[in-house]
């Protein structure tokens, strides 16, 4: 018997979300940063897992009269 194993896709998915849904996922976000434990969020049907120890950061971008903050939390996939 093999084993196939089947890489993800690279992707980049963005959607607009409400003000409430936003607030809500920034709560949970920050509930477990504080209690040190994973984040687990669906993006586009993809269930995400976010590791405790995800590098944290803030990004700002000016483009002519448009101006964007990203929060950003980045890891490495297990292999």
């Amino acid at each position: 018997m093999a084993i196939i194993k089947t890489r993800r896709k690279d992707r980049d998915k963005e959607r607009i979300v409400s003000r409430e849904e936003f607030i809500a996922q920034l709560r949970r976000l920050a509930d477990a940063l504080e209690a040190d434990k994973a984040f687990v969020i669906r993006v586009a049907g993809e269930r995400i897992r976010v590791p405790r120890d995800a590098d944290l950061g803030i990004e700002h971008e000016r483009e002519g009269a448009s101006e964007e903050i990203e929060l950003q939390l980045r890891w490495k996939r297990a292999r």
